[in-house]
């Protein structure tokens, strides 16, 4: 359906308050999942990121690699293997996880923003000594856990009026380098960024209060009520440590974290800049939701 001049006109009416609301302030964005592998999808949200930074929304992009690393590890014949959701990541796999994540995954995000008409400039921890890390657990070798973060380059590259694209590489005072959680790095750094939001796009349509039946979309999760649905198990296998992380932010002063379906076309957009939302989010509060 084609729309006239006068509906278009109107769109950009009631996005107006959002857009005001969101001017000058940061976004992160965590960018994984189908919409990182299905070039259409990967091609809207680097034009929906344009769009808000063009618009005066400083975005910062927080990526990981996950099939990509799989796919180089595979070619050089090493095994990929994964404990509680996380890749075990021996000395030669962390070498080629920076190759992987910090220059090929990184550049061509940056490639495909500036094609898209945006300013980009790639990072990772190591640049400007943005994130310090520890080993997470010996059992999974060079698997990081922050112990600093220093958003002072991503702060000069928004000034600058560029697109921050941080892959999510730390390193230690020994030269270690280290392959973090991209969740956890998306949230640290939307806590120190002081940012407005956090979005994590992910293969879901949300949280669920079944798992197998999209229309119980929890729209609306306050901080105080997690642990309950923890235990009711509504949050389950891997959406707890994403829940954990959407948590971690939150107390840290973002006002509000989004968890959405990165399947679906422009979802950044209609989660920023309309009253419909795609996704669950996420806010701090004591009040119980029940539906």
């Amino acid at each position: 359906m084609e729309l006239t001049k006068a509906q278009r006109a109107e769109i950009l009416i009631q996005a107006l308050p959002y857009i005001q609301q969101y001017t000058n302030k940061i976004i992160v964005v965590k960018y994984g999942g189908n919409a990182m592998i299905n070039d259409e999808l990967k091609e809207a949200v680097m034009g929906d990121i344009v769009l808000l930074s063009l618009i005066g929304i400083k975005v910062v992009l927080v990526h990981g690699g996950g099939p990509e690393i799989t796919e180089m590890l595979n070619k050089v014949g090493k095994k990929s293997e994964f404990v509680n959701g996380l890749r075990v990541t021996d000395k030669e796999s962390v070498d080629i996880v920076q190759m992987v994540l910090a220059g090929k995954v990184n550049k061509n995000l940056v490639n495909l923003l500036q094609r898209a008409g945006g300013k980009a400039i790639g990072l990772c921890g190591i640049d400007g000594d943005m994130i310090k890390a520890k080993k997470a657990d010996e059992k999974l070798g060079f698997v990081g856990e922050i112990t600093d973060v220093n958003v002072a380059p991503i702060l000069d590259v928004l000034e600058k009026g560029y697109i921050p694209v941080v892959s999510t590489i730390g390193y230690d005072e020994d030269g270690n380098v280290y392959n973090i959680n991209a969740d956890t790095v998306a949230a640290r750094l939307a806590g120190e960024l002081n940012a407005e939001s956090l979005i994590s796009m992910t293969d879901i349509v949300g949280l669920l209060r079944d798992k197998d039946d999209p229309s119980t979309l929890i729209p609306k999760v306050y901080v105080s009520d997690a642990a309950k649905l923890i235990n009711d198990g509504v949050i389950g296998g891997g959406m707890i440590p994403k829940v954990n992380c959407c948590i971690e932010a939150i107390r840290r002063g973002v006002n509000k974290v989004f968890i959405i379906d990165g399947r679906i076309p422009h979802s950044i957009l209609i989660e920023v800049l309309t009253d419909e939302g795609v996704g669950t989010m996420f806010v701090s509060g004591n009040h119980i939701e029940r539906n």
